[in-house]
């Protein structure tokens, strides 16, 4: 289930972009990747340490950027540093990996509209609502997963689908 307060923010990340943004395939492909990559659950990478599970990692958001990842990205690929400047000024973040990457931890909104725009640096047009197969190539393509976890996609697209 997708949580009501990342519903919330999805929607007023994309009210900040242009409409074309915000599309069925494009809210889809949030909850997707959100689903993947966290759960909805934590905000900063759970590694292990001391045999434990701890929130250390080096990426940040429910949707898990890194600084030299998805934040450079984002706030350097010609398709995205301009929507994300605009982002960045309203969310009161300085526009700069660094300064980003630090506030996903505690703002759902940027780090919805920062994985918003990274989709948006993909050139191919966003995959057909339950193409779960092409979503998943897209996933691969933008965010680049050191680890990617094949077995757990389609399902979790499956209820990003139904959301």
């Amino acid at each position: 289930m997708i949580p009501d307060h990342v519903s919330r923010a999805i929607d007023e990340a994309l009210a900040m972009l242009p409409a074309r943004m915000s599309t069925p395939e494009a809210r889809v492909m949030l909850y997707a990747i959100g689903l993947q990559e966290s759960r909805f659950q934590n905000r900063r990478q759970l590694i292990k340490r001391g045999g434990e599970l701890v929130p250390a990692g080096p990426a940040k958001g429910y949707w898990q950027f890194e600084r030299m990842g998805g934040c450079h990205g984002v706030v350097h690929h010609d398709a995205s540093r301009y929507w994300m400047h605009g982002v960045c000024a309203a969310r009161g973040v300085a526009f700069n990996a660094t300064a980003v990457w630090h506030a996903l931890e505690r703002d759902d909104v940027l780090a919805a509209a920062a994985a918003r725009l990274l989709l948006f640096t993909d050139p191919r047009r966003l995959p057909d609502l339950g193409n779960a197969r092409d979503a998943w190539n897209l996933y691969i393509r933008t965010w680049r997963p050191g680890q990617p976890h094949r077995q757990t996609w389609d399902a979790l697209y499956g209820e990003a689908l139904e959301a």
